[in-house]
């Protein structure tokens, strides 16, 4: 019988070091052969991305410490490996190597230590590469065809994008001139080229400040001539207004891709000489989402003319579609939401897929048969699944009438139970993008406040991914203002329907996360303190130099274009509105972040300075934009809990005691 205790105070099995550990998810799972490959977080091991191979009699290894796999193009990465079987001596594979960003090749069944393809370049970030795909046959020894971003100078916007192909010999390892260059400089944005099956077309995605790529993307096609190069580029689909995430051939040379042109990203097929896009299976649902990573997968064709796809509104499922008939039959299981990864063996599809009850692992669908199993990164229980929450999806009604989805995460623990009377504090979660989505998983971030006693409220507020466009285009020039009155709302019908206590309620978020929480304890009265963590604070210095090239441009849709409107990023930039500040708050920041740099922090730090407002900033070396180190998580999730428990008055003598200056 659980025994009564006040809510915050709740001993719980999930500490902090199990909540790190857990961390991160399984990405890029592809073929390579009868072979499935795919990259997993290493918190333990300073953050890094292990490259994973499972064999055929399911056998999984990695590719050991240092590597590490993962690209820095658009400071986001994306796709960072690719893989060929071969009749001899095993799957080839290359990879991007995050320290240096040279991409390398790999024998994993030969003796040798993983070799350099690319050279170093001491401008600026250097080169950089991203979805490749390798063509052993193009070229006298072979190549890979990728995006390559490069430097042109030291400003984080000095740079150019084309597609590239590079030597698998190694001669370009330390000769730039060896890396052929295949497409124009069309667009500053492009993704890797998808080649149609008879080899004599490119299809590739691009677009140009100031567009975000949920915004507007061009499709462009071109011509493959004999040495290669890329001729006769032109757009077949896409435009400002309309989002083109993904694209793929089908095995008869058609385009399939996903367009939000009908208000929602649904599948259409395109001839490959253009004309109009045909509408595979039009619903009001998301069949993509937006492109943050280069080369993300939404949908795959299957060798049976098929194509399995994900799909949802919120939540999403697997599912597989007859593109002649529009039928679309989903897959049975408990998963909720499905990252942007699939790859196709035969009539075999893999994902990665979590649910409420389990962490993100490896999905295998045989099509033949309707059958699914778990084949890599499988859930497991470190603690009494009990002591998970269990959520509660919501619509709120915002301002204007207008709807709010959210995922209400109420304290639970099998052991305790709240005293009579008590109401719960709760945080309010205000996810990062702002253009993304917060997904129906088992977080154990979430499940550490919630086994203790304290709720949680993620907010899909209005701007975010998963219900339509039009839901998106709510946070166009009203950044600052939809996403705050949106959790300020949840917050408040939590209070007023009697879930939280309304004296204590707090809000909390990491970057565009961040500038919310930010916003919402400079603009609003509703919560009694707040987590600021690697936050957007200062409007004007971030839309100027102060962050990277891919989202330099992002505050003309989302703010508005700051030569037209300066004041307009003055007034809401919560740097300015330090006056309006009466909450405590916890200031969490990456050393070496160069999307959200800690020059944001300090000066909010400086504006808040002999204000007498408690906070604390705690600053972690060797972190980026996003926490991916064991021990970074571990104090940032006690600290979050000290500064609860002093603002909320419960005990915590399990985590060390946040000191508060003034």
């Amino acid at each position: 019988m659980a025994s009564t205790q006040a809510h915050g105070s709740w001993p719980s099995p999930i500490d902090a070091a199990l909540a790190a550990s857990h961390d991160g998810r399984p990405e890029y799972a592809g073929a390579v052969g009868d072979e499935l490959w795919w990259t997993e977080p290493r918190p333990a091991e300073a953050g890094r991305r292990a490259l994973v191979r499972r064999t055929v009699d399911g056998t999984t290894t990695e590719l050991p410490a240092p590597w590490n796999v993962r690209s820095r193009v658009i400071e986001y990465g994306g796709q960072p490996w690719a893989g060929t079987g071969r009749a001899e001596g095993g799957p080839l594979i290359v990879f991007v190597h995050f320290d240096d960003q040279r991409l390398y090749a790999y024998e994993p069944d030969g003796a040798r230590e993983p070799w350099p393809l690319t050279p170093v370049s001491a401008v600026g970030g250097g080169l950089r590469w991203v979805d490749p795909r390798l063509h052993p046959d193009r070229g006298p020894a072979g190549e890979v065809w990728c995006v390559l971003e490069e430097f042109t100078g030291d400003a984080p916007t000095e740079l150019r994008r084309v597609i590239a192909a590079v030597p698998l010999d190694g001669s370009a390892a330390g000769d730039r001139s060896a890396v052929r260059e295949l497409s124009p400089e069309r667009h500053r944005f492009v993704t890797g080229p998808e080649v149609s099956p008879d080899g004599r077309r490119a299809a590739w995605i691009g677009w140009d400040h100031p567009l975000m790529p949920w915004d507007g993307t061009e499709v462009v096609v071109a011509d493959i001539a004999e040495d290669g190069t890329f001729h006769g580029a032109r757009t077949l689909a896409g435009g400002p207004d309309e989002s083109v995430p993904q694209i793929q051939w089908t095995a008869d040379g058609h385009l399939l891709l996903a367009s939000d042109r009908g208000g929602w990203w649904n599948l259409y097929r395109l001839a490959p000489d253009g004309g109009e896009p045909v509408a595979l299976c039009p619903r009001e649902e998301e069949f993509a989402a937006g492109l943050w990573k280069v080369g993300l997968v939404w949908f795959r064709p299957l060798e049976n003319g098929l194509i399995a796809t994900l799909h949802g509104r919120g939540t999403t499922t697997l599912g597989i579609l007859d593109p002649e008939t529009g039928d679309l039959v989903d897959i049975a299981g408990p998963w909720t939401e499905w990252a942007p990864t699939l790859t196709v063996q035969g009539s075999r599809v893999v994902g990665v897929a979590a649910s409420p009850h389990s962490a993100y692992e490896i999905v295998e669908l045989d099509t033949a048969t309707g059958h699914t199993r778990i084949i890599g990164a499988p859930h497991e229980d470190a603690i009494d699944p009990a002591y998970y929450p269990e959520p509660v999806v919501r619509t709120f009604t915002g301002p204007g009438g207008r709807e709010i989805h959210a995922q209400v995460y109420p304290p639970r623990n099998p052991d305790r139970t709240g005293p009579d009377g008590e109401l719960p504090p709760y945080v309010v979660w205000a996810h990062g993008g702002p253009t993304s989505h917060a997904g129906l998983v088992l977080d154990l971030e979430i499940a550490y406040f919630t086994s203790r006693g304290i709720g949680v409220a993620e907010v899909n507020y209005g701007g975010s991914t998963g219900y339509g466009r039009a839901y998106r285009n709510r946070l166009r020039e009203q950044w600052g203002v939809v996403d705050v009155e949106d959790c300020a709302a949840v917050a408040g019908a939590l209070a007023a329907e009697g879930t939280a206590d309304p004296r204590r309620l707090a809000v909390r978020g990491g970057s565009a996360g961040g500038w919310t929480t930010a916003a919402s304890l400079t603009g609003t009265d509703v919560y009694a303190c707040g987590t600021i963590i690697y936050p957007i604070l200062d409007l004007t210095g971030w839309g100027t130099d102060e962050t990277h090239d891919f989202e330099s441009r992002y505050l003309e849709s989302l703010v508005g274009p700051l030569a037209e409107v300066p004041e307009r990023y003055r007034e809401r930039s919560p740097v300015t509105r330090t006056d309006r500040l009466t909450a405590p708050f916890l200031l969490l920041q990456g050393e070496d972040d160069p999307i959200c740099p800690p020059v944001q922090c300090e000066r909010f730090l400086a504006a808040v300075e002999g204000r007498g407002i408690p906070h604390a900033y705690r600053t972690y070396p060797g972190e980026g934009h996003g926490f991916r180190r064991a021990d970074t998580m571990i104090d940032a999730i006690e600290s979050e809990l000290s500064l609860y428990a002093q603002v909320f008055g419960f005990d915590r003598p399990d985590v060390v005691s946040l000191e508060l200056r003034k």
